[in-house]
């Protein structure tokens, strides 16, 4: 982030505030009761968002979350003299939490990058929570926390997810207690053996996912590792191509592949020549066809995973391309993040990998599925109270129940509360650990990724009937299947043009989020957890 590109990025914001705020006024002049229904949902959406209304409110708006979003692309972190080395966040920090097995050095980069980025960020988040809830109100609601969940299009939504979590919680919790017994064989009196985690042993900047510390945890090391990271690099891949073997699982389904103008502008590797932003994004121009990618890509498994996540969302981009301006979004946010990671289902089992020439084809045994499974269950359970608690957070802040004082305080209680970590150093008001996480600084929300992370499996089990799957549904592969494919092109193309239960409804013939079919995913792993974690604390003081 460029001072150039700054006063660019502040110039197209402030046009298209007054665009925005224009259209708003035009369409409020309207009395749609005798419209159609298709008109009405227009309109609906047109008016969904908070608005500011002064000047000077909107140019400082602007100028905060720039600066914010500056001081987390520029950030580094520098070793003590008389080493001159200084280490951005992507790759150099994320290497060192995934691959370091160094209690300190593992604590240098964790506590390093909080200290670079928090601070700074935390004297100016109280403004943009000010500024966001001074738009909310301009438009009727009590804060921005309703406009954030407006878009869910359900009255007691907040209920519906906490009702959700308590559901997965038993899982959750029994991982939890298997990964804090092989952390504590590793790291011995430095883990607890009944509390939470130490949150920077975990593999993982934000202890979000845990799947870099899978060589700790792996229970059948004997097995052929499902990490197809070696692989990968043995057989000399690209980025390159790993983004055209992603465009073409797509085209397999009989969906559209990647426009040329993707290939030309997207921005797939980290520039040499300037700091960026490098977590991964996916973005629609909303120009014809030109969708674009935003990634400082690496060739390894998550990587592999995150480039079908993304083009997911250039594929969805892509599908409702004919709907209309307002209805050319996700069915809800959930939705938009949860379509590259259904395909990613598919994309990490083993008959897929060994069709594409990265893992041996050989026999598949109940400990390679459970092998498999707890892999899979580092990044996407270990997810699920991370994805849960981030706005729980922001809501409370939003609503005034969280004040400054207690921002970093508040922050740290929900993250031991629902994911079972501490904080591995003391942490005080001074501190603002939560703007050491992109989405803070951005201003995105984030319970479309819990959102996702189970709808996906629903998706994926309604695809995997729609290929006549048969087995246990893990192990399904819908790669080349047009029947899953023009089921999946159904919903996306709905784009917005209904409420996200109509989408669901097309795509699993059912119009709630569901946590059966991830619960049904794992089952083999949850049994088997159990079993190992007999006689264990489940949970932590």
């Amino acid at each position: 982030m460029t001072d150039h590109n700054s006063i660019i990025m502040n110039t197209i914001s402030l046009e298209l505030h007054d665009w925005d705020t224009e259209v708003k006024k035009r369409a409020r002049k309207f009395n749609t009761e005798n419209f159609s229904y298709k008109i009405k949902r227009m309109f609906q959406l047109l008016l969904q968002g908070g608005e500011l209304r002064d000047d000077q409110q909107v140019r400082r708006y602007n100028a905060i979350t720039t600066e914010m979003l500056s001081i987390f692309a520029q950030a580094k972190v520098c070793r003590d003299p008389p080493s001159t080395e200084c280490l951005s966040l992507e790759p150099d920090l994320e290497s060192i939490m995934a691959d370091s097995r160094d209690y300190d050095e593992l604590l240098w980069a964790w506590k390093g990058w909080r200290d670079a980025v928090g601070p700074p960020i935390g004297e100016l988040y109280p403004q943009y929570v000010e500024l966001r809830n001074i738009a909310a109100r301009n438009t009727g609601h009590n804060d921005e926390s309703d406009v954030w969940l407006e878009n869910y299009e359900e009255e007691d939504f907040e209920a519906i997810l906490d009702e959700l979590f308590e559901e997965i919680k038993p899982l959750y919790r029994h991982l939890h207690a298997y990964v804090r017994r092989k952390l504590q064989d590793r790291y011995q009196d430095r883990v607890s053996a009944t509390g939470p985690i130490p949150a920077h042993l975990l593999g993982n900047m934000w202890a979000q996912q845990w799947d870099n510390i899978y060589d700790i945890v792996r229970p059948f090391p004997d097995l052929e590792s499902v990490d197809i990271t070696p692989n990968m690099r043995e057989q000399d891949y690209t980025v390159l191509q790993m983004f055209h073997i992603a465009n073409n699982f797509f085209t397999s389904l009989g969906l559209r592949g990647m426009p040329s103008s993707f290939w030309k502008k997207s921005m797939l590797v980290k520039p040499r020549d300037r700091e960026v932003i490098c977590h991964g994004s996916a973005h629609d121009m909303q120009k014809g066809n030109d969708v674009r990618i935003k990634m400082c890509t690496q060739i390894d498994y998550d990587d592999f995973y995150t480039v079908h996540h993304e083009m997911g969302h250039c594929e969805y981009y892509l599908q409702y391309r004919d709907q209309p301006l307002v209805f050319r979004a996700g069915a809800n946010h959930g939705f938009h993040e949860a379509v590259g990671d259904t395909i990613a289902l598919s994309v990490v089992t083993s008959d897929y990998l060994s069709k594409m020439g990265l893992l041996d084809g050989g026999e598949f045994t109940k400990n390679h599925d459970i092998d498999f499974l707890l892999r899979q269950a580092l990044v996407k359970v270990a997810f699920l109270p991370f994805g849960f608690m981030i706005d729980k957070w922001r809501w409370d802040v939003f609503r005034g129940i969280t004040t400054p004082e207690n921002y970093n305080s508040k922050w740290w209680e929900l993250r031991t509360k629902y994911q079972g970590i501490e904080a591995p150093v003391e942490r005080t008001a001074a501190d603002f650990d939560p703007g050491a996480k992109y989405h803070i600084p951005s201003g995105t929300p984030y319970i479309r990724y819990f959102v996702s992370f189970l709808i996906q499996f629903q998706f994926h089990e309604a695809l995997c009937k729609a290929k006549h799957h048969e087995g246990p549904i893990h192990r399904c592969n819908i790669y080349q299947s047009k029947e899953a494919g023009d089921k999946l092109g159904a919903m996306l193309r709905m784009g917005a043009s209904r409420p996200w239960q109509d989408a669901m409804q097309e795509i699993t013939g059912q119009r709630r989020i569901d946590t059966s079919a991830i619960k049904s995913y794992f089952e083999p792993l949850f049994e088997w957890l159990k079993e190992q974690n007999e006689g264990e604390t489940i949970g932590w003081e």
